[in-house]
């Protein structure tokens, strides 16, 4: 099974809605890193994806980006390859 990773928030609306979409797909053992909770994680996480804003996902090796994207990726059948190749 494919490693999820996704920068987070407490409280972030965006954030349920992008896991309540992987785990539709059978994906609920997602590792998030809580940004609210320690300024380094915030850092890296803009280091890595040059975004301020949560979640930003990760599938594996690939960035997918927030919850637009994913929504999107899960529109085009995107998501499926990306979770299941």
């Amino acid at each position: 099974m494919k490693k999820i990773v996704m920068y987070s928030s407490n409280f972030c609306p965006y954030c349920t809605n992008a896991e309540r979409l992987l785990s539709e797909k059978g994906f609920d053992n997602i590792e998030k890193i809580k940004i609210d909770q320690d300024q380094s994680l915030l850092e890296e996480m803009i280091q890595k994806t040059g975004k301020r804003t949560v979640p930003q996902v990760f599938i594996g090796n690939h960035y997918v980006g927030g919850f637009e994207e994913l929504r999107e990726c899960d529109k085009s059948g995107e998501l499926d390859k990306l979770l299941f190749d």
